[in-house]
Parts: C-alpha cells; structure tokens; sequence
C-alpha cells in the first residue's frame, strides 16, 4: 500500500488531468522555455523560432510529442532527452544542447545542485506537457 501511495507522487499525470499544482510548476516552466527552446522550438514550441532555419534538421514541433507517442506524453524520456541522457532521434550529431549539464553549470555555486537542475527541467517537462495538441 505504501510502495502505491509512494508512485502517486512519482508517476506523473496524464494530459488534462494536471493537478494544480502541476499546472504551477508547468507555468513555471514557461520562462525557461522562452529562454532556452523557444529560439529554435519557436514561442508556439511549432518548431518556427528565429534560428531554426540555420539548423540541419529542422527543430521538432513539440506541441505533437503526445500524439506521436499514441496519446501518451512520455513524461520520463521527454525529461531525459532536455537532461542530455537520451540522444533526440533524426538529430545525427546532437545539436540540441545539453540543459542538463548547462543548469548543473549555472547552479554551481548552490549546495543543493542537483535538486535545482531536477526542479528546472521538471518544470520544462510540465510545461510541454501542458502545451501538447488535443
């Protein structure tokens, strides 16, 4: 009983069904994607941002990864792929940077690095959650 109380914390939501809490971290994480992925993902996360055009492949339309993915969000590798361990497919060469290691760098100075790296790509992966076509 315990081991199912303790996934409900882990296991992430489906699209629609966003706690509030979610939805904070999500518009949380709305900044950084300015910041970071809109350049190339476009503000819409369409794929159209200002440098788009000066890259080999074209940047995904993140706004699909759910349908993509039959209906599903695959909360876990969307995190894995913005942290840097898993490689984003059609890409060759990775040309999308590692935000994993670009936040461990910017964060260097806090004890609790890891935690803040965590947290920032959490609110990146929420936020594309909550931006995926219906």
């Amino acid at each position: 009983v315990l081991l199912g109380l303790g996934l409900m914390w882990v296991i992430p939501a489906p699209v629609g069904a966003q706690t509030t809490a979610e939805q904070e971290v999500a518009s949380g994480g709305k900044p950084s994607f300015e910041q970071y992925c809109a350049t190339c993902h476009g503000r819409d996360g369409k794929g159209g941002g200002v440098a788009s055009n000066l890259l080999t492949i074209k940047p995904a339309d993140l706004t699909m990864i759910s349908k993509k993915n039959d209906g599903t969000f695959p909360f876990w590798r969307t995190y894995n792929v913005i942290d840097g361990r898993e490689n984003v497919k059609g890409h060759g060469d990775r040309e999308m940077p590692i935000w994993g290691t670009e936040f461990q760098m910017q964060a260097a100075s806090s004890p609790t690095v890891q935690s803040q790296v965590r947290g920032r790509i959490l609110e990146l992966v929420y936020y594309l959650q909550s931006i995926q076509a219906k």
